[in-house]
């Protein structure tokens, strides 16, 4: 027989159909026992007698069923249609009692998200948990979407670099082959490059951090979603990415809103095209409106990230903000200074419920002054592999062009409102955990 899903039962009332997947909950009421079977797309509520439940004794949550059955209209039951007069077969049998319970939500309280990790294999099986990583993958569907409207095409490029293309200590290096290799730490270069090719490109890569952190922010390894444009200038990269994001906000929310309900989430408050303050106002408005002024510094608090995106979301109905003027003492060497004032750069940083998502930035496309940035900020060998080829882009003409990373599971975490960019990763990556 074809096999039905659990979502498809309530169009076949009255019909005899297969359920096949996992064994999710057991409820033995006495004169009336209910197994509730899980797949992919759902859950079904199937009735059980005596006979047949026999078969499933000894076995616990995780076997692998096929349920046969008539399909009869329930509105108690998920979906509102249930299975009986069941035949049961076992396919995969399963005895070991699992480590967590899945049919109820997992603690994601600080001192428990070991165990949830530890775990994670089967607690992933959780519908509520699977949630977060529907999301996820709504947010990557959206963003390909808004990339090939907007004429974009996507890329992939190397994880294994001559040199660290952002510079610093923050790099995994490893041995290749008698030299010395590094992992990427984003797909800066090789996206600048081909906006020389394609103009407009896109990619959804790993990336590695060697960042000797602990935070609730920060991972060895995690997802950027990276965009790079030609022909386009600051103000219009801003709203661009500002359409990106309310692109989707609006499908995630449209997909899966029932679904975070159950995590207490809200859809965020967003403009059309959201609010810019420069990094001299932030410290200022913060200044005024905490003990603490932190006007001296050349980037942001994590506390002001925090408490500018609350005042955006009361003053400025965003709870996405764009902190621009960044003060060029703390620029990438490809960043661009800004013409009308060198002491500030081209650069922007998306802060989104309290955390930044993404730096947008444009780039210095000029070969002579690329290549002075290189040396003096830097300090890298124009000569140098790992520099000579990126170089070669600019030196035969690379247009005015800009662009971004974004960080999915950042973005995720906020869309969800969970606590831990760890909890939104499949499988969390830092300086303590390389398992599962």
């Amino acid at each position: 027989m074809t096999r039905t899903l659990a979502a498809e039962l309530a169009t076949k009332i009255d019909q005899t159909v297969t359920l096949q997947g996992w064994l999710h909950k057991k409820r033995l009421l006495g004169g009336l026992n209910f197994i509730t079977l899980r797949d992919r797309s759902g859950l079904a509520q199937t009735l059980i007698v005596d006979d047949e439940l026999e078969k499933l004794r000894g076995l616990q949550t995780g076997t692998v069923l096929a349920l046969t059955g008539t399909v009869v209209a329930d509105d108690r039951a998920p979906g509102g249609a249930e299975l009986h007069d069941v035949t049961v077969e076992v396919m995969v049998p399963v005895t070991d009692e699992p480590p967590i319970e899945i049919d109820k939500p997992l603690s994601h309280d600080s001192e428990n998200l070991d165990t949830l990790f530890d775990n994670r294999v089967i607690g992933l099986r959780n519908l509520q948990e699977q949630t977060i990583f529907k999301v996820q993958a709504k947010v990557l569907e959206t963003a390909r979407k808004y990339f090939i409207d907007h004429h974009f095409t996507e890329m992939n490029t190397p994880k294994l670099l001559a040199e660290p293309t952002e510079g610093g200590a923050e790099v995994f290096t490893l041995d290749y082959f008698g030299k010395t290799a590094s992992l990427a730490q984003s797909a800066q270069f090789y996206k600048q490059m081909m906006v020389g090719v394609f103009e407009r490109v896109f990619e959804t890569n790993p990336t590695y951090r060697a960042e000797q952190s602990a935070t609730t922010r920060h991972m060895t390894e995690y997802i950027t979603i990276d965009a790079e444009m030609g022909f386009i200038e600051f103000d219009d990269l801003l709203t661009f990415t500002s359409g990106l994001i309310n692109a989707i906000i609006n499908n995630v929310w449209d997909s899966y809103g029932e679904d975070l309900k159950k995590w207490n989430a809200h859809k965020p408050v967003l403009t059309e095209d959201f609010p810019r303050l420069s990094m001299a106002e932030v410290h200022a408005l913060y200044a005024k409106n905490n003990p603490e002024d932190y006007s001296s510094e050349d980037d942001l608090r994590p506390d002001e990230e925090r408490w500018i995106c609350e005042y955006a979301k009361k003053n400025l109905a965003s709870e996405a903000v764009f902190v621009t003027e960044w003060p060029t003492s703390s620029m990438k060497f490809y960043h661009r200074k800004n013409a009308e004032n060198p002491a500030i750069a081209d650069r922007s940083d998306l802060l989104f419920r309290g955390i930044e998502i993404a730096t947008v930035p444009m780039r210095e496309n000029r070969y002579d002054v690329l290549v002075e940035q290189l040396k003096t900020i830097a300090h890298g060998d124009p000569e140098h592999p790992g520099f000579k080829y990126y170089l070669q882009a600019f030196q035969y003409g690379l247009p005015p062009h800009g662009g971004f990373g974004l960080g999915l599971e950042r973005l995720t975490e906020k869309i969800v409102g969970l606590n831990n960019v760890k909890e939104a990763t499949l499988f969390p990556r830092d300086i303590n955990r390389l398992t599962p």
